[in-house]
């Protein structure tokens, strides 16, 4: 292995790092815009309305 080929693996090996961090960096970025969409559309839910018979929502029905 001479020394050209030696160098050339070493700048080959930095330009993947610096590629990945790169594509890191954007990945992070998209789900933090995805994370703030859906929090928007959570935010527009409108609130539900308290049940007119307090027994109503206190049991799962797991049988069925």
């Amino acid at each position: 292995m001479d020394i050209s080929s030696i160098a050339s693996l070493a700048s080959s090996t930095a330009s993947m790092t610096t590629g990945d961090a790169v594509g890191l960096s954007v990945l992070k970025k998209a789900m933090d815009i995805q994370a703030a969409g859906a929090l928007a559309l959570i935010q527009t839910l409108p609130a539900l309305p308290a049940p007119s018979l307090p027994h109503l929502g206190q049991s799962i029905n797991t049988t069925a």
